[in-house]
């Protein structure tokens, strides 16, 4: 590892940032609670360091010994137009990284990758979540904004059922965030490029390997959604993330992807074997020193199931809204806790607000 691209990784470090961003001409900029900052202390970066650091990388995707790999890396580059991967640094810490192409300049993103397993209460997530690692069978969907915690979130209950149950636990990630050692659980992490073309193929495979537990990264296209939803309609249990932005919006979102004659029977495939979705934000105080988890959580109870099957989606707010007996809560409910405890402030929640008007609603009572 370079002392350029060392020092970098150990400022990030350094100033617990999230995440690195770097590009020609400009100071390096750290995601610190939310807000993206250029370094003061960094002078702006060249263009040939900038082009060093991407080949640098970029070495970290092949095998060890590759001949001509920077030659490799450019060809990559020139075709896909990006590459992922993970690194650990001298440290220790890990970070996942893309190095991308803009305007024929090269240009990188990296992201820390916290080193160890939280609590649901450390994470200030209501416990609720934890209950659906309990499940034998079905899909758990955790949905959200890019940088909102999914990936932590489903680190923990991956985490939990490891150290709990005697289970088979097959990861399927691009890239591998989260290190897994076998516990009470045998686990087993799959990264899409190095070990699987893609999460369906992976998946499809996944189902020959003997799993109790499939985490898969992303379903982002139909091959993966139905194999997904095949899994859990066979006795495993599937954990997954989307990119929504509330609970409902998940349901439309993998519905959408149907073919339109397909869309009937998916709504009702999905309402067998949901269940639960969580879509979490993570939100910055008035100072932004520090960012707080607001999350809405949906059941998949028969309510919500019949609801699914006949495409009335739209009334699903309402049995989350009545939905407390089941531990299920809307994102005004989470927003107004945090509001009336102090953690964010009311212009901060409405912002982040689905429904502006049951919040006001909310906070008056409260």
């Amino acid at each position: 590892m370079t002392t350029l691209l060392g020092h970098i990784l150990a400022r990030c470090d350094e100033l617990k940032a999230s995440d690195v961003h770097l590009a020609w001409d400009e100071k390096p900029r750290y995601r610190i609670q939310g807000r993206l900052l250029p370094d003061s202390d960094s002078a702006a970066l060249k263009r040939d360091a900038v082009d060093s650091l991407a080949m640098e990388l970029g070495l970290f995707t092949l095998p060890k010994g590759c001949p001509d790999g920077t030659e490799r890396i450019r060809y990559v580059l020139m075709k896909e137009g990006a590459i992922d991967g993970v690194l650990t640094a001298a440290n220790g810490s890990r970070f996942r990284f893309n190095v991308f192409c803009e305007a024929e300049r090269h240009a990188v993103a990296l992201r820390r990758l916290p080193s160890g397993f939280r609590s649901l209460e450390e994470l200030s997530l209501p416990r609720r979540i934890g209950d659906f690692t309990e499940c034998r069978d079905g899909l758990v969907i955790v949905t959200g904004p890019t940088g909102s915690g999914k990936s932590t979130t489903l680190a923990t209950l991956i985490d939990s059922i490891n150290r709990t149950r005697a289970a088979h636990i097959i990861t399927i990630e691009d890239p591998v965030e989260y290190v897994h050692r076998s516990a009470l659980s045998l686990v087993r992490q799959r990264q899409i490029g190095r070990d699987a073309k893609s999460f369906n193929d992976a998946l499809v495979e996944a189902m020959r390997q003997d799993p109790d537990v499939l985490l898969v990264g992303e379903i982002r296209n139909l091959d993966a959604i139905r194999t997904a939803l095949r899994a859990a309609e066979t006795g495993h249990l599937v954990f997954t993330t989307l990119h929504a932005g509330d609970c409902a919006g998940a349901i439309e979102r993998i519905i959408s992807v149907f073919p339109a004659d397909e869309q009937s029977g998916a709504r009702h495939q999905l309402a067998l074997v949901l269940r639960g979705i969580v879509a979490q934000h993570l939100l910055a105080d008035d100072k932004g020193l520090n960012r707080h988890p607001a999350a809405e959580i949906l059941v998949n109870t028969a309510a919500v199931a019949n609801l699914i099957a006949t495409g009335r989606t739209a009334q699903i707010y309402s049995q989350i809204e009545t939905g407390a007996a089941y531990g299920m809560r809307t994102l005004e409910q989470s927003l107004a806790e945090l509001v009336v405890s102090g953690r964010i402030g009311e212009n901060t929640a409405y912002a982040a607000s689905r429904n502006p008007q049951m919040l006001k609603t909310r906070l008056t009572r409260k």
